[in-house]
């Protein structure tokens, strides 16, 4: 998910401030370079045959040698063309300095003394391994995360880190790591984040300490999710058990809390209607029959009191 949180900047990563910023190449449409190449080749060849047919010496050998350099220059001039695909651009280097990117698609010409790098500009996903990790609690976990990114600066994906690729990589993994042993996989308080009650708000505080890593390379993070999230098998029996009790203990709460709601309901409606009267012992003897019947897993067993209660 984009990375737009609250984190505070004091919780994240401190990446150096980039000493070069992407600014678009000086080109030319390639297509009248190709043109003014193939008629220096062209008139090349025609020097070359003219030469070859004369017989003086002098004119001959002038022919010659310039169509030779005629051909060389053309051939010179068509080495700047350059293809480039949508979804790619190419970064301009002048003797190691850098020039500018083409990202403008097409044919296009630049200066034959530079070299040019290709750099894929379309969106990648990038999924970690499974991750084995100690959560907030100390608990171990497994985890993993995939990403969606794209280069959004290549002359800083080039030249600010040694392998983009690898660096987008390995930050992924160690966000993952920070996310994941800051808060703990099932929250004992209500009030807390925890990785599987609150994936929304993890996910974007991942995607936050994600976008603060790789800055820095010229990436762009577009979206990130947990692909796995589990307990590790050496304790997943004995969090499922805990899982499992916190479950009844809830369904338990819930059934009382309702139980003594329908009795209250039932004392008040007797004594609303006067249907009989009830003193004090009489009303705790049927709270107590109604807590049983409603309460009880089992179906109740009707016995009939042939006397009386204070018998």
């Amino acid at each position: 998910m984009p990375a737009t949180s609250t984190k505070t900047s004091d919780e994240l990563p401190d990446m150096p401030e980039p000493r070069v910023r992407e600014f678009p190449a000086h080109s030319i449409g390639g297509g009248l370079a190709l043109l003014l190449g193939l008629l220096g080749v062209g008139c090349a060849v025609a020097l070359l045959a003219t030469g070859a047919t004369l017989s003086s010496p002098g004119p001959k050998v002038t022919l010659i040698v310039a169509g030779i350099v005629i051909a060389i220059a053309a051939c010179f001039a068509m080495c700047g063309l350059n293809m480039v695909a949508p979804g790619e651009a190419r970064v301009v280097q002048l003797f190691g300095r850098y020039r500018g990117t083409i990202r403008t698609d097409g044919l296009r010409w630049v200066n034959p003394l530079t070299s040019r790098v290709k750099i894929s500009t379309r969106v990648r996903n990038h999924e970690t391994a499974v991750l084995k990790v100690n959560d907030a609690y100390g608990n171990p976990i497994e985890l993993a995360a995939v990403v969606v990114w794209n280069v959004k600066d290549t002359a800083q994906a080039l030249f600010e880190v040694d392998d983009f690729l690898e660096f987008v990589s390995t930050q992924t993994e160690a966000a993952v790591r920070h996310i994941a042993i800051e808060y703990p996989y099932d929250a004992h308080d209500e009030d807390g984040l925890s990785l599987r009650g609150n994936a929304e708000e993890i996910t974007e505080k991942l995607a936050v300490e994600l976008h603060a890593r790789v800055e820095a390379a010229g990436v762009h993070i577009i979206e990130s999710r947990f692909t796995h999230l589990a307990y590790a098998p050496e304790i997943a029996s004995a969090m499922l058990q805990r899982q499992q009790a916190g479950a009844v203990v809830a369904a338990r709460r819930q059934i009382v809390d309702g139980a003594v709601g329908m009795v209250e309901a039932a004392l008040v409606r007797i004594q609303e209607q006067d249907i009989v009267e009830l003193d004090a012992e009489r009303k705790a003897a049927m709270v107590s029959n109604l807590m049983v019947v409603l309460c009880g897993d089992r179906a109740a067993q009707p016995v009939l009191n042939t006397g009386t209660l204070y018998q």
